[in-house]
């Protein structure tokens, strides 16, 4: 398997990591289970940019998923272009949800917008 397919595995679970830090850092147990969309709805400043990070990862990854599965079936793009990219956009989402969490709004879509421009590139290359 590549390493751009592995980066798609983790881009799958990554928005896991933010909501992980939104549940877990103080208040969600058992009782908050039965209703976690409330829970998480009802949160404040980092716990809730954590979530936000969590909710604009899922809406993202579909694209980067497209566009790796795209670039590796045209195969117009060398395989270590490809992986890099990849790499670059789960580094992105990284770097995303750090921002977001630390509230560096500016930063934030700075690293948002590289991250889209990756999924661009891997549509673009392969044309």
């Amino acid at each position: 398997m590549t390493t751009a397919y592995w980066c798609m595995l983790v881009a799958i679970f990554l928005p896991y990591l933010f909501t992980g830090f939104a549940k877990f850092q103080g208040g969600f147990g058992p009782k908050q289970n039965h209703n976690p969309r409330e829970f998480l709805d009802a949160l404040n400043g980092a716990r809730k940019r954590a979530h936000w990070a969590q909710q604009n990862s899922f809406e993202v990854t579909p694209a980067f998923l497209a566009a790796v599965i795209v670039a590796s079936v045209v195969g117009t793009i060398g395989q270590g272009t490809l992986d890099m990219l990849a790499i670059a956009f789960v580094v992105s989402r990284v770097l995303f949800g750090i921002c977001y969490i630390a509230d560096w709004a500016t930063l934030r879509s700075l690293v948002w917008f590289a991250g889209m421009a990756i999924i661009a590139s891997l549509f673009i290359m392969s044309a």
